[in-house]
């Protein structure tokens, strides 16, 4: 417990001080006077007051609640996703057992610390359940495309997001108590690359990446946010049951599945006409635009410290 408190002091103290030097930018260029850049800064600093908040406060509840506090964010993110669907009366049922049976099967799966069927409830059961349950209303049309978006709403809101709290179910080694610092070890380090990656490509940013995608990732950005959290990642070994140097390769690989998830998601978006997932988090869209990167990251963290660890 001693270093879950001394973590979120020191995460207390860095979001004081970058808040403080937000301030004071914003104050520089004009209180009134619009600036892209400096906002959006002050915007994603003011998203992780609320973010680590909340982490603080789930981490207070002990297991249980960090399971209901990430029940509450798949649900919300599977909103997101789903509301931006063109759905039809054929769909209804299985939109019902999306949020009332599959979304809550697979949390309690993960709080009873049921691997196997934690692992296919969803790619198998649920993606076979689905169909079926559209199909039997009669409506096809556009049936293929209706049921795989249904099947990857769930997927990325539900199955990927139920990876982090998971971590707290792994039985490693000399580590016993201590899941919850790595599963906070995660969210850092793939949230701080997204922050890095936008200070790195606003500073040396000039060439695009994805410009199609994602027309503020650039390559600078990319290179420099990815190493700078993977060194954070280092300095944060006493987290994790990794030494400093399986540390850094650990940051780097959900550092790299991070931004690929990024750009998924962002091809998503754009194969649906929209910006942003939601507006739910001001500056910054919704659950999942905030969630993206995790998504990807998630599953891959999770069975690498399973396998090589647990």
């Amino acid at each position: 417990m001693t270093e879950i408190w001394q973590l979120f002091g020191g995460l207390f103290i860095a979001l004081i001080f970058a808040s403080s030097v937000g301030y004071i930018l914003k104050r520089r260029a004009g209180v009134d006077t619009p600036n892209s850049v400096i906002d959006n800064l002050n915007a994603r600093i003011n998203a992780w007051w609320v973010m680590i908040g909340i982490i603080f406060i789930a981490s207070l509840l002990g297991f249980y609640g960090v399971i209901g506090l990430f029940l509450i964010i798949s649900f919300m993110g599977l909103r997101e996703f789903l509301s931006l669907l063109n759905i039809r009366r054929g769909d209804h049922l299985a939109l019902a057992a999306c949020f009332y049976v599959i979304l809550p099967l697979q949390y309690f799966l993960v709080a009873i610390d049921w691997f196997s069927m934690f692992t296919i409830f969803i790619p198998v059961y649920g993606f076979l359940f689905l169909p079926i349950l559209s199909a039997l209303l009669g409506d096809p049309a556009h049936f293929l495309d209706r049921s795989t978006k249904i099947q990857w709403a769930l997927m990325i809101s539900v199955f990927c997001i139920s990876h982090i709290p998971a971590l707290l179910t792994l039985d490693i080694s000399g580590y016993e108590g201590k899941n919850l610092l790595l599963m906070i070890f995660l969210i850092l380090v793939v949230q701080s690359s997204d922050v890095l990656q936008y200070v790195w490509g606003k500073l040396f940013g000039e060439h695009k990446i994805a410009p199609t995608l994602s027309p503020s990732k650039t390559v600078e950005g990319f290179v420099g946010g990815v190493l700078s959290a993977s060194l954070l990642g280092m300095l944060l070994h006493w987290l994790t049951p990794f030494s400093a140097w399986q540390a850094f390769l650990m940051s780097l690989l959900i550092c790299l599945m991070g931004f690929l998830g990024g750009l998924v998601m962002s091809a998503m978006k754009r194969s649906m006409g929209v910006k942003d997932w939601g507006n739910m988090i001001s500056g910054h869209g919704g659950i999942l635009d905030r969630m993206d990167s995790l998504c990807f990251s998630a599953p891959i963290f999770f069975h690498v410290v399973r396998y090589f660890w647990a």
